[in-house]
């Protein structure tokens, strides 16, 4: 049994953290064919007995393809609006979804000032309690609409770590467009060799070509490793998997799929 299967068949309380391009087409829409393969495995893994969070990115893209305005994504209080847009589109996806499986989602928007507030922090995590304890799934995002440098976390690859430590959580799980780390880019390189296990990300990060960020990403994989290493401070393993491929998560499980496992002794 590879550890990526280990992990995912020993966790029962994971966070599932969704990148932008995993969750949109190339036209700036919400994938509904991604998202409901995504909604599947969640709703397969509550079935077995798992708890899930998600923390999901794609609103500015989803609010980009809404009002038709790509033009405008760079600019910053253009960019906030369009998150607010693309925030309802999202969550419209979700609860479509979801209500398939007879599966309630609720939305949660944080900044870093709620994760450096103790009383605020303590509400957050009663409200994810209760509503993990009722069923439902929350979903997690920055809230981009309101937030400035000051207050902003930066990343949802970190957010989904600082909300799995908040949440005990036993896994994180990163699903984006890439299949895993790899020794260098494996968009530039054929003979680019996927890292299958890392125990020290320190030591990886200064080995590995580590590339840029796509046009609609907040993250690129230094986010990732950044947030496999915070979540190993809590200690949390973390998994990052391609969730652009059909049963990403469900095939790990069955140590049918590759990725890299953040793994910490």
């Amino acid at each position: 049994m590879s550890a990526i299967s280990e992990v995912l068949k020993n966790s029962r309380k994971i966070v599932v953290k969704l990148g932008s391009h995993v969750l949109s087409t190339e036209e700036g829409m919400p994938d509904r064919e991604a998202i409901a393969n995504i909604v599947e495995q969640i709703a397969s893994l509550k079935k077995s007995g798992k708890q899930i969070i998600i923390v999901s990115s794609g609103a500015g893209i989803c609010g980009v393809g809404a009002i038709n305005k790509w033009s405008r994504r760079k600019d910053m209080n253009y960019k906030q609006a369009l998150c607010a847009i693309g925030q309802v589109e999202l969550m419209m996806a979700y609860k479509e979804f979801f209500a398939k499986y007879d599966i309630h989602v609720a939305q949660i928007l944080l900044t870093r000032d709620d994760f450096s507030n103790s009383e605020r922090e303590l509400h957050i995590r009663n409200t994810l309690f209760t509503l993990i304890d009722e069923g439902v799934v929350p979903v997690i995002n920055e809230n981009d609409s309101v937030s400035v440098e000051e207050i902003k976390i930066g990343d949802n690859d970190n957010l989904s770590a600082l909300t799995g430590n908040l949440w005990n959580a036993d896994a994180l799980v990163i699903l984006s467009d890439i299949d895993g780390v790899f020794d260098k880019d494996p968009k530039k390189h054929k003979d680019a060799k996927l890292i299958t296990e890392v125990r020290d990300i320190d030591a990886l990060m200064e080995k590995i070509e580590t590339g840029g960020v796509g046009s609609f990403g907040t993250g690129g994989i230094v986010t990732k490793l950044e947030a496999a290493k915070r979540a190993g401070e809590y200690g949390i393993p973390t998994i990052l998997l391609n969730g652009m491929k059909k049963d990403a998560i469900i095939e790990a499980e069955k140590d049918m799929r590759e990725g890299t496992a953040f793994l910490w002794d």
